[in-house]
């Protein structure tokens, strides 16, 4: 038998080593990164291509829209003396400022009509509300606010926050029995920066201590709307044929409920519960803090389900090529690093076949087309290296076990992370069963004996 060459030797160590093997497997999978984030990329450029297009069509139909008021405000003259340089005397200067009255009692019905619009293969959804608000003010007094100067009464108005005004429609304010006309722009934005007013008459003699109020809105907005609780007692119910709303803000719903065919929710807040007062002079920082609402959602989003897919890539692809070295080691079976190298393509490709298919379908959908075909196709190419019916239908069903696997840790939020570890647990439990048996010190001698 002639004696082999330093090449033909070391070709064979390369080929026989299971240190190279697992060298060479560590090394694909740092190659398949690369191909990785680029799908990361498309991710990330699709989801914020969709954010551009949400801000279009909201920009065009109504932002999101925050309610607040209302607020009955009365003009002050504040008289101060202020020192001049150059009469070295102090002056008397006049300023015009603001006292600010919050109502008794708010009471908020709200019912909110939402819509979807498309714009190609991205929806947004927007709404049209209307709103209904009324309580009543007790008369304003300047006793706590420590004003010398008296409250200019026949000045006085009354005015209501929206954040955007381009779609709302006419209001007529009912004041004590009185009808008022609501008038675009404020006379100051101490507390809101955009909203309606209208003069009001606040004549003591006429005015009970209690005085009604009632209005209507009806106004378009997107994505969310929002309640400041400006009364000393403030309660807001919110019911929408939308079956998938968000509650956020400084207050959560008292009661909840919530269906395929909509939601209704209450909340219910007192002036103990925020951080302002009843009334008071010039601005309040602390009130925008205290807003709360709801937002719509368009269902579940595809994009962040294919964030969290894309996460797992790693991890998949090295328990897949985990499965293709045992099935190396315990049937003899040679598999070159080319053949390891195109099976990670195809577990790359599937991402792209799944945030493409997603942006049509359901993510459910989408994951079983673009995992079936990953699957077939590559047991198929399995087929081809094992040359063994048995051990190519083991490969199949251990990649439906993982891709089955990875789909419920994605549906899965709060248990996400326990799934995963019971799941990887199992998966190194299976590892050592079936690798338990093998002597990795023989195994390159038993190699050469056969050789």
């Amino acid at each position: 038998m002639p004696t082999p060459n330093p090449l033909e030797k070391v070709a064979y160590w390369l080929k026989t080593s299971i240190t190279i093997r697992l060298i060479t497997i560590g090394f694909l999978v740092l190659i398949l990164l690369i191909p990785i984030s680029f799908i990361n990329s498309i991710i990330s450029e699709r989801k914020y291509r969709k954010a551009d297009v949400v801000r279009e069509i909201s920009a065009k139909w109504g932002e999101a829209q925050t309610v607040s008021g209302p607020i009955i405000t009365i003009p002050y003259k504040s008289v101060s003396r202020v020192y001049n340089n150059e009469t070295k005397i102090y002056d008397l200067v006049s300023q015009r400022k603001y006292a600010h009255f919050l109502p008794e009692k708010l009471d908020i019905k709200t019912t909110i009509f939402p819509e979807i619009k498309y714009r190609n293969i991205y929806e947004a959804i927007v709404y049209t509300a209307e709103v209904e608000i009324s309580g009543s003010f007790k008369f304003p007094e300047s006793k706590k606010l420590n004003i010398e100067e008296s409250l200019l009464f026949k000045q006085a108005f009354l005015s209501t926050g929206l954040s955007d005004l381009r779609n709302i429609e006419a209001v007529e304010l009912n004041f004590a029995g009185q009808t008022y006309d609501f008038e675009t722009g404020l006379e100051t934005h101490d507390i809101i920066r955009t909203g309606i007013s209208t003069k009001i008459n606040l004549n003591k003699d006429s005015l009970p201590q209690e005085i009604p109020f009632s209005f209507k809105l009806k106004f378009n907005g997107s994505k969310s709307l929002n309640f400041l609780p400006l009364g000393k007692e403030t309660k807001v119910n919110v019911k929408s044929s939308s079956p998938n709303p968000k509650f956020f803000g400084a207050f959560l719903p008292k009661n909840k409920t919530i269906s395929a065919s909509g939601f209704s929710a209450d909340w219910s807040v007192i002036h103990l519960n925020r951080n302002y007062p009843q009334q008071f002079t010039g601005s309040q920082v602390d009130i925008p803090d205290s807003a709360f609402g709801v937002e719509l959602l368009v269902g579940v989003d595809e994009y962040q389900k294919n964030t969290r897919a894309s996460k797992y890539a790693v991890l998949f692809i090295l328990l897949t090529f985990m499965t293709f070295f045992f099935v190396q080691i315990l049937n003899k079976i040679s598999i070159h690093p080319m053949q390891y190298l195109l099976v990670g393509f195809a577990l790359t490709i599937f991402y792209v076949l799944l945030i493409s298919i997603s942006e049509h379908l359901r993510f459910a959908y989408s994951y079983l087309i673009a995992s079936s075909a990953i699957i077939l196709q590559i047991t198929l190419y399995a087929s081809t290296i094992f040359k063994n019916r048995k051990l190519t239908t083991i490969l199949g069903l251990i990649l439906v076990i993982l891709y089955g696997f990875i789909f419920t840790i994605i549906q899965l939020q709060g248990y996400a992370l326990l799934a995963g570890a019971i799941g990887l647990f199992i998966v190194l439990a299976a590892a050592m069963y079936v690798s338990r048996n093998i002597d990795w010190y023989s195994l390159k001698s038993k190699e050469k004996e056969k050789h």
